[in-house]
């Protein structure tokens, strides 16, 4: 089971509150604002702003 996108619609990034959206390889949010990637782990989205990671060292 994947993220639902009713979950997705409501999610934000917790940094700054702005819009995220799934990565291409669906493993992972992204904020353009941050520039961070939060995880997705078990298909449960890992919103801890210390557990995101840089988006330009993101894989």
């Amino acid at each position: 089971m994947a993220v639902s996108q009713e979950l997705l619609d409501i999610l934000v990034c917790p940094q700054c509150k702005g819009k995220i959206y799934l990565n291409e390889t669906r493993d992972g949010l992204v904020c353009e604002a941050c520039k961070l990637i939060y995880e997705i782990r078990d298909d449960i989205p890992v919103m801890l702003i210390d557990e995101a990671k840089p988006l330009d060292n993101a894989s």
